[in-house]
């Protein structure tokens, strides 16, 4: 079955929207295993604006007594020290060395991830051949944030990726617009089908994560093997109506399917 990585940023994020310590983001990540998660991802990004360095290092220190779950840390490589505190993504996966590292292109001033790396720009490459190999001789799984394209996956297995997590907000955006079972949808999804299967060809392991919630992630991880689900807003957001744990549950089910 696909592992279920839960994103706290939210949490975070609504805790820092009044100060203070409620919600409890390590209490939230104790109810998120009980409930049966198989991991906890965050993405500190360099404003601050969810998670902070202080949280990649309480989460750290948690689950060193949950030695069989994965702490993902996502983030821009190419994110450096900064006034505020932040301390800069390497320092953050040199300091924590979490079980997989999924680096992400994405600005800091950027709302959400939006799209994969452009691994066919050979500035782009040789940058990120660099940050994995640095974080990858720390014991470090590495998964690069890739958009359903054939060249791209055929480049992350040269630039020694482990695996890819394929952003899947198109097709979550196709499913919207015309319906998860509309030919449309099932166009954008045979495209990440078949990057999906040259990556486990290539030797990649295949994640998968933006926008994936209860209703649509059954259909998607029934492409390939998918290794890992990471998924924050949907499933933070259905948890205001329905609990925490129960809402994990739900989603676990929802792979199940």
């Amino acid at each position: 079955m696909t592992r279920l990585s839960v994103n706290v940023n939210k949490i975070a994020w609504l805790r820092n929207a009044r100060g203070g310590s409620r919600p409890d983001l390590i209490a939230s990540c104790a109810t998120i295993l009980s409930a049966g998660a198989h991991g906890i991802t965050v993405h500190p990004r360099p404003d601050q604006r969810h998670i902070v360095p202080d949280d990649v290092t309480r989460i750290h220190a948690f689950l060193a007594d949950h030695p069989a779950i994965e702490f993902n840390i996502e983030g821009n490589p190419n994110s450096a020290k900064a006034a505020n505190g932040y301390p800069g993504f390497t320092t953050l996966i040199e300091t924590t060395r979490p079980h997989q590292c999924t680096l992400v292109p994405d600005s800091e001033d950027q709302l959400t991830s939006d799209h994969g790396w452009d691994l066919k720009d050979d500035r782009t490459f040789k940058s990120a051949e660099a940050h994995v190999k640095r974080y990858k001789d720390i014991g470090v799984r590495i998964s690069l944030f890739l958009d359903p394209d054939l060249e791209q996956v055929e480049r992350a297995n040269e630039v020694g990726a482990d695996r890819i997590e394929l952003y899947t907000g198109p097709w979550v955006e196709a499913t919207q617009d015309f319906g998860l079972d509309s030919d449309v949808a099932n166009e954008h999804l045979a495209e990440y089908k078949a990057a999906a299967e040259r990556a486990l060809e290539l030797g990649l392991g295949v994640n998968a994560g933006h926008d994936l919630n209860q209703t649509n992630v059954g259909k998607f991880c029934g492409i390939a093997d998918i290794a890992e689900v990471s998924i924050g807003h949907a499933l933070i957001a259905d948890a205001l109506e329905e609990g925490l744990s129960t809402t994990v549950s739900k989603y676990l089910a929802a792979l199940q399917r």
